[in-house]
């Protein structure tokens, strides 16, 4: 057996396991060992694949493509049963399953899907976005079994079906590797509706009001994207006689600019650029686990990278520049709206689709450099805003609040998992770590292509910047003289908190060799190794982590001093200061939020109509 081959299925078997056992001993372990195992496949993949050439697995047996004719079937049923007890008003969900399962599984059980025997290709692209699943993902899985045990002992009211819900996760990674390492649109799609299904399954686990609400506003929203790939897989069967997607997107462009462009609609559904944002922000009702997949390893990654996928087919078209300006309107706006967010899974969550649209942005240009950085934006994301999930999961846990006004002082109070949340942060927008110098890159990158795209960037960057610094801020002030908070039942989280943090620091040294020897043989482009910009990454590098060792080091001898309040202090008190008239009055640390100018009731409503709007001329411009 091959390791593609692994990668694919393997994952079925700890899924099956994890819901056939309900011991929490069993499940640590079971995850344990299949996580470990994953990425030491993921990892010799790597090994054997990384900086060659794009690679076929033959398949000359039908009974692959049979299973997954059978797949869609069942897919297709599961969604008709979950979807029973919708009221009539939402019987138009039903009607889409049908609309788009029908005619999918007609061509396929009568022949006129195209037949081929390379259904599986690798290359580095694939191989990268293998190690981010493979590596993160089971990161988020180990993190996951000690944080659902607290999660229903702080929320007896739950119904305990833990096993579904890690079960899900490995059914995550069976369908995120079948997307990536699959050739034909057939196979993608039917990888890419089980994702759909297990976001469901996921976002509507505590099976609260809101839970169900956000799980079925997910699953409508996702099977549009589903549809428009339905529609490509008939189109692509119809007018270009084949499926392989790497066939496809070597054919003239006249001729194959529908299907793809109906490809990307998918992609850019799934990775919920707006108008369909509202998915994966109604997502935060889940678990902190499956925010995490959601967001950096699995799911709208998927959207991304099928976005890269079609990418040259795009360049120097007029849709493909309504594809980027699409995603430099996700980009702008989330990060506008992110600026006036005090839950921190919001910011996150904001900050997630922003993230993709600048991503898409740069898929839409779609020259070698803009999709060099594109790759590199995907790894960086992937593994800063995991670790951020999961830091804030972990202080909601022991403090109960989300709420970024809460975390003041958290490096005293909470220092290792303080400390865990910096690197995040830094990670996310700090230099010289890897966004941040991505954002550089991709300025240079879109000044030779349009003079509007780096404005996009520009001022998207920044508005990230406010409110990540205000963040970082809140949580490295010293506010109390409070002995650090006793952490409880964190456990083998640490393993994930500790190896996402390790994961990005050394993201950051081999940053180099990543652009050189990953990136660089898939597009022919590598700007990094310009003269003297490995010093200047290596000095910033030494500035960043010498005081967060000096910290790590002095953590319990740090000294904590009074603020100075313009000698208004209260000599009585601590947190107290005189007012204009003398009397004393609480002092109290805070950020600004500007709802005023950056609220979700200001801006959310219209970007909705703006975005749909360039949807609708994206299509349009494929006939100009």
């Amino acid at each position: 057996m091959d390791w593609v081959t692994f990668l694919i299925l393997f994952p079925l078997i700890p899924a099956v396991l994890l819901l056939i056992f309900r011991s929490y001993f069993l499940q640590k372990w079971i995850v344990l060992l299949s996580s470990a195992l994953i990425a030491i496949g993921a990892i010799a993949l790597a090994c054997q694949y990384m900086g060659g050439k794009g690679t076929y697995l033959i398949i000359e047996s039908s009974v692959a493509d049979n299973f997954v004719t059978v797949g869609e079937i069942i897919i297709a049923c599961v969604f008709l049963y979950v979807c029973r007890k919708l009221p009539i008003k939402k019987y138009w969900i039903l009607l889409v399953v049908i609309i788009q399962y029908a005619p999918v599984i007609f061509y396929d059980i009568s022949g006129r899907i195209p037949e081929t025997t390379r259904y599986i290709y690798i290359d580095d692209l694939s191989v990268i976005m293998g190690l981010i699943i493979a590596i993160v993902g089971t990161l988020i899985a180990v993190y996951t079994v000690p944080y659902m045990k607290l999660y229903h002992e702080e929320n007896p009211q739950f119904k305990d079906h833990r096993h579904h819900f890690i079960a899900a996760i490995f059914l995550f990674f069976f369908a995120m590797f079948g997307i990536v390492f699959s050739n034909t649109i057939t196979w993608i799609y039917f990888f890419w509706e089980i994702t759909t299904l297990c976001s469901f399954i996921m976002i509507g686990y505590s099976r609260t009001k809101e839970a169900k609400h956000n799980s079925f506003r997910a699953l409508w929203m996702l099977l549009l994207g589903g549809l428009a790939f339905a529609m490509a897989i008939l189109l692509a069967a119809n007018t270009c006689h084949t499926v392989e997607l790497q066939q496809l997107i070597t054919i003239k462009k006249a001729v194959v600019m529908l299907p793809i462009l109906l490809i990307c609609f998918a992609g850019m559904n799934k990775a919920a650029l707006f108008p369909f944002s509202s998915w994966l922000l109604g997502a935060m009702v889940a678990p902190t686990p499956s925010s995490a997949l959601l967001h950096s390893s699995t799911m709208v990654k998927a959207g991304v990278y099928i976005v890269l996928r079609c990418a040259h087919v795009l360049t120097g078209t007029a849709s493909g520049a309504m594809v980027a300006i699409i995603g430099g309107v996700s980009f702008v706006m989330c990060s506008a709206i992110a600026v006036a967010q005090s839950d921190a899974k919001k910011v996150l969550a904001y900050s997630t689709i922003g993230y993709l649209g600048l991503i898409v942005l740069l898929a839409g240009v779609g020259t070698n450099f803009t999709l060099w950085v594109a790759l590199l934006l995907i790894v960086f994301h992937a593994i800063a805003k995991a670790l951020m999930f999961l830091a804030v999961g972990t202080v909601d846990q022991q403090l109960g609040s989300k709420n970024i006004e809460d975390m003041h002082g958290l490096i005293s109070r909470m220092p290792l998992v303080a400390l865990v949340m910096v690197v995040g942060l830094g990670g996310m927008f700090l230099a010289p770590f890897g966004l941040i110098i991505s954002k550089i890159a991709a300025i240079e990158a879109l000044t030779l292509r349009n003079p509007l795209f780096p404005a996009i960037v520009i001022f998207g960057g920044s508005l990230m910047l406010f409110f990540y610094t205000k963040w970082m801020g809140t949580v490295i002030s010293v506010t109390s003289e409070e002995p650090p908070i006793r952490t409880h039942g964190i456990g083998i989280q640490w393993i994930a908190l500790g190896g996402l943090s390790v994961l990005v620091v050394v993201s950051l040294i081999a940053y180099p060799w990543i652009g050189r020897y990953w990136i660089e043989p898939l597009y022919g482009w590598n700007p990094m190794m310009a003269e003297g910009v490995n010093l200047t990454i290596a000095i910033m590098l030494a500035l960043i982590l010498i005081p967060l060792v000096s910290f790590f080091i002095r953590w319990k001898h740090l000294v904590k001093t009074e603020p100075y309040l313009c000698g208004a202090n209260v000599k009585e008190s601590k947190y107290q200061f005189k007012g204009s008239l003398g009397e004393p009055r609480n002092w109290a640390f805070g950020n600004y939020y500007l709802k005023k100018f950056f609220s979700e009731e200001k801006l959310y409503k219209g970007t909705i109509i703006g975005s749909t709007i360039l949807w609708v001329l994206m299509f349009f411009m494929e006939n100009l």
